[in-house]
């Protein structure tokens, strides 16, 4: 390799973080946060659905969970689409369609119908947020990357909590349809200044062994001085996996046991957050607490994801598979507070409040961590398999409370069995630690050179 040859992620490490990647975080900042959004959305309707269709509690489960189906098939194939085919384009298209099937859903006219368009939304949403994770993490200086990522990833539970807020407004005045109309205007404006603005990823751009001008030109927008660079390589400090890339990377022997632990870790985290948000204001509604209320103090659950900045820092200089761990512990013990405040609106915002904050924070490091876990050939994979498999934990928090609302347990027993799955999603991160100790650190730098 020539001496003149650049480290493409030395060359954004050295230099300051520049407009054009404070660009990078913006936009991948809407992608997720009109993800959460739109996520949200149909448990802040679930409500009106009920009144206006006449239709029972336990009914709601397929179209609550309907995108989530939706949301695991995108991520499942998008991660591998995007190791191919780059992840911008990847992210046009995922962004199109949640945008043009949440307007079509605000035309639903019976509940089977809705149903269908929340799946093909869901595969939208689905696409999108590995995507956006993966792009801005590969764009971030080495030293700073989880708490950057964890900033971008902040977008999403601020789009659920924004969700309720508009909600809580828009319903009454121009009833449930029009939260789907704005969740769709928007991601679809937002394609058109992703085509135009957004970039590819330098990193992907490297290991596909694109052309040195393609590459300069993308570095030039962070620093001028590499349109004078001859060649370019990157240092993966990563295991490699020879021959292999997406999901042979990501079930390789090197990360199998990581993988597995990084599913059921977001798995869990999920059953908790989708079987919280989607029937939290039909929860509070039954027990005494005014309708809108019932939406606010909702609302206040995703809102506490902003604590996942300060969980950035710490692993960028910690332990991050014990840090995310201590996180899910304390989300085990704020989900169970939870059932015992119900009597006391004050105490209930307070402590739905805190159990947002510890359970959105350790949930939304989750991306980072398995953003920073694998190389370059299976980082989109590895972040969309993770996000993909986990879907099914929301899928399944949705149907959990649905049948322990059947069975007619209690306030305080709902959100007792909540608390279970954050106490395996910790396990499951000491395992993870166990079985990989040096992840957190490089681990030797093998060159591709381009």
């Amino acid at each position: 390799m020539s001496q003149q040859s650049v480290d493409v992620q030395a060359f954004i490490d050295r230099h300051p973080f520049s407009p054009f990647q404070w660009c990078v975080f913006a936009l991948c900042f809407c992608i997720v946060l009109l993800d959460g959004f739109d996520t949200a959305a149909i448990g802040y309707v679930a409500p009106s659905l009920l009144k206006e269709w006449g239709i029972a509690k336990p009914v709601l489960g397929p179209v609550l969970s309907a995108a989530l189906f939706g949301l695991a098939a995108g991520a499942l194939s998008a991660g591998p689409l995007a190791d191919r085919f780059g992840r911008k384009k990847v992210l046009l298209g995922s962004v199109g369609v949640l945008g043009l099937f949440t307007l079509l859903s605000s035309q639903a006219a019976d509940l089977p119908q809705l149903t269908v368009l929340r799946f093909i939304t869901g595969v939208g949403l689905g696409a999108a947020m590995p995507n956006a994770v993966t792009l801005m993490s590969e764009f971030c200086p080495g030293p700073r990357r989880a708490l950057l990522t964890n900033a971008m990833f902040c977008g999403f539970p601020l789009g659920a909590a924004l969700g309720g807020f508009l909600a809580a407004w828009m319903i009454p005045q121009w009833g449930w349809r029009s939260v789907f109309q704005l969740g769709g205007v928007v991601p679809l404006l937002l394609t058109v200044l992703l085509l135009l603005v957004l970039p590819e990823s330098v990193r992907y751009l490297v290991a596909r062994g694109q052309p040195r001008e393609r590459i300069a030109a993308a570095l030039a927008r962070i620093h001028a001085s590499a349109r004078d660079i001859p060649a370019f390589h990157q240092s993966e400090t990563r295991q490699e996996v020879a021959g292999k890339q997406g999901l042979g990377v990501v079930l390789s022997p090197a990360y199998r046991t990581g993988s597995l632990m990084l599913w059921l870790a977001y798995f869990m985290g999920l059953v908790i957050f989708y079987g919280v948000i989607n029937w939290m204001p039909v929860l509070f509604k039954e027990g005494g607490i005014d309708p809108k209320v019932a939406m606010q103090i909702a609302a206040l659950f995703p809102l506490g994801g902003i604590g996942a900045v300060f969980c950035g820092w710490l692993m960028d200089r910690f332990n991050a598979d014990r840090i995310i761990a201590i996180g899910f512990v304390l989300t085990a013990l704020a989900i169970y507070a939870i059932g015992q405040a119900v009597g006391n609106v004050g105490l209930l915002m307070a402590v739905v409040f805190v159990a947002g904050t510890v359970m959105n924070t350790a949930q939304s490091s989750l991306p980072a961590l398995a953003a920073a876990f694998y190389p370059t050939q299976g980082r989109a994979t590895g972040v969309s398999w993770m996000l993909g498999i986990g879907r099914f934990g929301g899928i399944a928090g949705s149907f959990l409370v649905a049948e322990l609302t059947r069975r007619h347990l209690g306030f305080d027993q709902v959100f007792l069995v909540l608390a279970i799955p954050g106490l395996i999603a910790a396990v499951a991160l000491f395992i993870k630690q166990r079985a990989h100790p040096a992840a957190d650190k490089p681990s030797g730098a093998v060159s591709l050179g381009h």
